[in-house]
């Protein structure tokens, strides 16, 4: 019985010596917000360090998925966001040549000032995705009908 009694109380000044190891590591306000590794958390969760983690989900709650690039392209239109245009390459080319960056992505002085949502920043990365692969297409499009002239005139 005094085996046990010795353990239980060495287990106990273990888990106190720990909790009071970590208790500057993990701050929970009374507002409900949680900081690890941050004594202000500003947030329902800050952490000020890296997150390791298997997989995050993010619920789009609003946000409007970039199908209206598409949706655009195909049918003149998108009810998804009917205020959507895709710039033309020259138009593109000539936001850039004025900006430095490209059109509804913030400049680097701007990430670097006020950091990136990543669910808004991620919806606007498959956007120029999405306008990436229809310019590739068209001027895939483009090659083949010069490839069609070509042949014609050496003929």
């Amino acid at each position: 019985m005094q085996k046990w009694s010795f353990l239980v109380f060495v287990v106990l000044i273990s888990i106190q010596c720990s909790a009071q190891r970590n208790t500057s590591s993990i701050i929970v306000e009374n507002q409900g917000k949680v900081g690890i590794g941050t004594a202000t958390p500003d947030e329902l969760l800050t952490v000020k360090g890296t997150i390791h983690t298997r997989e995050v989900q993010v619920d789009l709650e609003g946000a409007v998925a970039p199908d209206y690039v598409f949706e655009h392209y195909l049918t003149g239109t998108s009810q998804r966001l009917p205020s959507y245009e895709r710039r033309s390459l020259q138009e593109l080319a000539a936001y850039i040549r004025s900006n430095g960056h490209l059109p509804n992505i913030p400049s680097a002085a701007t990430m670097e000032k006020e950091g990136i949502a990543l669910k808004q920043f991620n919806l606007l990365l498959l956007e120029k995705i999405e306008e990436l692969t229809l310019y590739t297409l068209e001027q895939q499009k483009e090659i083949e009908q010069l490839r069609e002239k070509l042949s014609k005139l050496e003929e």
